[in-house]
């Protein structure tokens, strides 16, 4: 491997729009980009590597010194990585500047190049990286295998200053063949700088020819209440002018009462997108009375070659815009582009590298050989090897994902399922067709972490059991032993829990998926009434302030000798089941209904705790309320009898319902259909 350093010539100003400007017949596959101002600290880590000093002579005299960290390259690593110490200096969001006798790597989320999805997905059998740079010292080029090791490709001295002077400016350019990354495996580049320190302009990663096809995008995003996201990212959007030029339509069904048109600096971000921005008005139909609108829309009435779904409460990285709709056009064949969902409220924590789904039990689960929440600030990618093999999935979450037109126009639209499973079916149903979907590193959105939410056991309980049985009967087992098994487990624990609205909920959604396919239509409107109205049965279902609004429990109730450990092993595990089974069937403490016998806080609202109470205030998993939980001995054997009638009367009836929702499945997905029966009574 070779690489080539291009004439000098005099620079100019570094920034976004130095990045327009790229060699004839080639195609633009991946920017490098730089964290913005305003950005924590911490996501610094998912643009540069700044703790990968590999000698003394490495690290800034200013940061290093002699006598300090013991002497150790290690300890000052370690260091700077802890307190967030910057080696470089980020000059726009294309350009960064190293001091003297310093390093960085560029083997960070955003910027290694995931070589691997390329090599599996892609028509291109490699790649280049071109670097426009100035000052005095190396770049170095690595790849990884996939299980982490780091293979030295090519290095370049670079000395502008002996040739043009301090704004004299030289391109290096080095070619990558894809060969070695069939099974996993990452591209990136180190910067090392001399005495007169080292920028880099801009730079990027190109494929050799002209992208096939058009960049023609519609955008959409569907909303509820949640004006101020939306107009923060139509201004990211508008902002980044490779992005705008890709833009044939901005979509965003606008389904709450606060509106985005009345969100202040909507016109200014309206303004810069023009008459491709359209807000449609329309009922709360939910995400996938959003999404499948913005489809609609789409397919009618413009000349888009993609559709990109969005969710209105996510932070935009524009670049990824850009990235999968390079992978998309490059690809072999058609198929879906996902992108990866960071955290929100830690920025540097990756939520996952993919999902698939467990096709005995039918649940999502993170993709095999990967971790979940993985934080780049403590472990950086050179250093996580479960990382560099790559990962293949069954579907991505609608936070990101970019869907070809012609797809969408073979496969039709989202079922209306209202919330949850929306989009796992639609990979799924992609799947069947032959359609893959690829969830692509470094393409990515900021979105509120799950890790505080628990929506399968408020309202949002419906949806995910109703939803779960409609996608399972269009495409999951022959025999639902496992998933009925695995649902009745999860009954149980909810009725421990003492959370009575959730399993009247569940109760409610299987009843609704044996009346078959029907009524999906119909009730995509008024599902969301019913559930709230049936939720707000039970004290349970019934939010309070906070634990003062509530009588307080007996002195010492937050006693920390009092908190039962969790059971571990088959064996414990088995002994709480039976100890909180023996306290259904004692009579309930009536003084415990009208004052909690604890407050428990949510990390302690594990079923083996409250399967013991009669009556619990417990936090919310957001912390924003408490609920005040009520032990009901009839209840409790009353609702665990219905449900395994119910799971029973599914399981015997499945082959029928299979049969049913299958049969049903091309009228739910259809665009006249979703015409006739929801937009065109929503005007």
């Amino acid at each position: 491997m070779t690489s080539t350093v291009g004439r000098t010539r005099r620079g100019s100003a570094a920034g976004t729009v130095e990045m327009t400007a790229r060699p004839a017949g080639t195609a633009l596959l991946q920017r490098v980009i730089l964290p913005r101002p305003a950005d924590p600290t911490s996501v610094r880590a998912l643009y540069l590597d700044e703790g990968t000093a590999t000698s003394v002579q490495s690290a800034a005299p200013t940061a290093y010194r002699p006598g300090t960290y013991d002497d150790s390259v290690e300890e000052f690593v370690l260091h700077v990585r802890r307190s967030g110490e910057r080696v470089a200096d980020v000059t726009s969001r294309t350009s960064v500047r190293l001091p003297e006798r310093s390093e960085v790597s560029f083997a960070a989320y955003f910027n290694a190049f995931p070589a691997a999805y390329w090599r599996r997905w892609s028509v291109l059998d490699a790649v280049t990286l071109r670097l426009r740079v100035r000052g005095r010292g190396r770049v170095d080029v690595y790849r990884s295998t996939a299980k982490g090791v780091p293979v030295h490709l090519a290095g370049e001295v670079v000395d502008t200053t002996a040739d043009g002077g301090h704004d004299a400016e030289h391109e290096v350019v080095v070619p990558v063949s894809l060969t070695p990354f069939a099974d996993g495996g990452w591209t990136w580049f180190d910067l090392a700088s001399e005495h007169d320190g080292l920028e880099l302009v801009a730079g990027g990663w190109f494929a050799d020819r002209e992208a096939p096809g058009r960049a023609a995008v519609t955008v959409g995003m569907p909303t509820f209440n949640r004006p101020s996201d939306c107009v923060a990212t139509l201004r990211a959007l508008g902002d980044d002018p490779l992005v705008r030029d890709t833009l044939t339509a901005v979509i965003i069904p606008d389904q709450g009462s606060s509106k985005v048109r009345d969100q202040p600096g909507f016109e200014e971000a309206a303004a810069v997108l023009g008459d491709r921005l359209r807000i449609v008005d329309q009922p709360n139909l939910g995400g996938s009375g959003g999404y499948a609108r913005i489809m609609y829309e789409a397919l009618e009435n413009t000349d888009c070659e993609q559709i990109l779904f969005m969710d209105d409460d996510v932070v935009l990285e524009p670049d990824s815009v850009l990235r999968a709709l390079a992978f998309s056009r490059f690809a072999r064949d058609e198929m879906l582009v996902g992108g990866q969902m960071l955290s929100l409220q830690a920025r540097s924590h990756l939520h996952a590298m993919g999902e698939v789904v467990d096709r005995g039990r039918f649940f999502w689960q993170i993709a095999p050989h990967t971790e979940d929440d993985h934080d780049f600030a403590v472990h950086p990618l050179r250093e996580t090897a479960w990382m560099h093999r790559r990962t293949d999935v069954d579907y991505n979450a609608w936070w990101m994902c970019l869907i070809p037109r012609s797809v969408a126009e073979r496969i039709g639209l989202p079922l209306p399922l209202f919330i949850k499973w929306d989009d796992c079916e639609y990979g799924l149903r992609a799947g069947s067709h032959g359609i893959p979907t690829a969830t692509v590193p470094g393409v990515a959105i900021w979105h509120m972490s799950f890790v505080e939410k628990d929506d399968t056991s408020d309202w949002q309980a419906y949806f995910h059991v109703r939803n779960r049985l409609v996608v399972a009967a269009l495409h999951g087992p022959d025999n639902p032993r496992a998933m009925l098994a695995d649902s009745l487990k999860r009954t149980l624990r909810h009725l421990f829990l003492l959370e009575y609205s959730t399993i009247a909920l569940h109760h409610m959604a299987m009843r609704d998926f044996l009346s078959g396919p029907r009524a999906l239509f119909g009730a995509l409107p008024t599902a969301l009434g019913a559930v709230r109205a049936t939720r707000a049965e039970f004290p349970d279902g019934t939010v309070h302030r906070g634990a003062d609004d509530l009588p307080r429990p007996a002195i010492g109730a937050r006693d920390a000798q009092l908190w039962p450990k969790p059971p571990v092993g088959k064996v414990a595990q088995v002994a709480a089941l039976a100890r909180g089974l023996r306290h259904q069937l004692r009579a309930v403490d009536p003084a415990a209904h009208e004052r909690p016998q604890r407050d428990v806080p949510a990390e302690h609202s594990q079923w083996f705790m409250l399967s013991r109470l009669d009556g619990a205030a417990v936090t919310t998993s957001d912390g924003s309320g408490v609920t005040f939980r009520k032990r009901d001995r009839e209840m409790f054997w009353a609702m665990l009898r219905e449900s395994v009638r119910l799971h029973a009367e599914v399981g015997k009836a499945w082959p029928a319902l299979r049969r049913r929702y299958r049969e049903a499945m091309g009228e739910l997905v259809s665009r006249e259909a979703w015409r006739e029966q929801v937009f065109d009574r929503f005007r």
